[in-house]
């Protein structure tokens, strides 16, 4: 099963994706196909050992920037990595797409090459967020900023059968974010939406707040892509905010330093728990077909996992399940 990687859309491309790819493929044992600028892959190849390794080249001869609107990607760089991805998975060369890059060219790429699932109104990204017991799967987070709430119902279903399929939770519990948990709450979109999940066949648990996001009430928070891009910014701004923050506390006082040198591991623990990269990229769920979607600023770690990650998702034939469900 080789997974088609964009090797040219991330801010520190090709470097990260060529080194990500080589872990991934030495570690797990993946099949990778870089796509991109032979020349500059190659040259990025050179530095790593790679025999035994099962990594290939195609050439893209175009890179989707990051302020390149979506439409533009599709029209005027038809010879794009990450088009050309998509183009491999849809030739059956490829079982997914993984990228780095312009998450609105990715999805608009996806839609176009390999359509939507029957049924599917809207496809969504959903990303992962750490909670006090494992992670909690949040979306839409930013694929669709304005929506109805039949979409809204049809995010909770794919969340829902990704936890279930992927991490093995049977009946996943779903949560509808809003601004109380009361029924009164909320406004017109997540009264609607309540109104329809409530009388779905999903393990349904009402409207949660922002704070329920990682205290692992829910396995599945739905939310529209406007707010649920918010919740995933401010999420990666406070990890850093407290990460500094912390470093600031320790380095101005002596007691402070002793006592990290004895907590450095409890430390090191809650750093890797609270790295996004640690959780893989974000799948994009009701396309026909697997994409994950990867930081812009990922590292080879992050990028190693996401491609593990989508062989995995690969492995589950999500959208033919998700067919049977709508």
């Amino acid at each position: 099963m080789k997974i088609a990687v964009d090797a040219m859309g991330g801010d520190n491309s090709p470097a990260v994706e060529v080194a990500g790819a080589v872990v991934a493929c030495r570690e797990w044992g993946c099949e990778v196909v870089l796509v991109g600028d032979t020349a500059k892959i190659q040259a990025e190849l050179d530095k790593h050992e790679i025999s035994n390794l099962s990594l290939e080249i195609h050439h893209a001869s175009e890179v989707v920037g990051m302020h390149d609107s979506p439409s533009d990607a599709l029209r005027k760089k038809k010879d794009s990595s990450i088009r050309v991805a998509f183009n491999l998975v849809q030739q059956g060369v490829a079982s997914a797409v993984v990228s780095a890059g312009n998450s609105g060219a990715i999805m608009a790429s996806g839609m176009f090459v390999l359509g939507r699932v029957n049924g599917v109104e809207r496809p969504a990204i959903g990303t992962f967020l750490p909670n006090l017991n494992d992670q909690t799967m949040v979306l839409d987070m930013g694929a669709n900023v304005d929506c109805k709430p039949t979409h809204l119902c049809q995010f909770a279903i794919m969340g829902s059968l990704y936890v279930e399929n992927l991490l093995g939770k049977p009946h996943p519990r779903v949560g509808l974010l809003s601004n109380g948990e009361e029924e009164k709450k909320g406004n017109d979109l997540t009264r609607e939406t309540h109104r329809l999940l409530k009388t779905s066949q999903l393990n349904y648990l009402g409207y949660v707040e922002g704070g329920d996001v990682y205290n692992g009430a829910v396995d599945v928070v739905v939310c529209d892509g406007f707010v649920g891009n918010v919740l995933l910014k401010v999420s990666e701004g406070l990890a850093v905010a407290i990460g500094t923050m912390l470093k600031q506390e320790i380095e101005s006082r002596f007691l402070a330093k002793l006592g990290y040198f004895f907590s450095r591991q409890a430390f090191s623990a809650f750093k890797k728990r609270i790295n996004p990269a640690e959780y893989g990229g974000a799948p994009l769920l009701g396309i026909s077909g697997v994409g994950i979607v990867c930081h812009g600023s990922s590292d080879p770690m992050a990028i190693s996992i996401a491609i593990r990650q989508a062989g995995e998702y690969a492995k589950i034939r999500f959208e033919e399940k998700l067919a049977t469900l709508l």
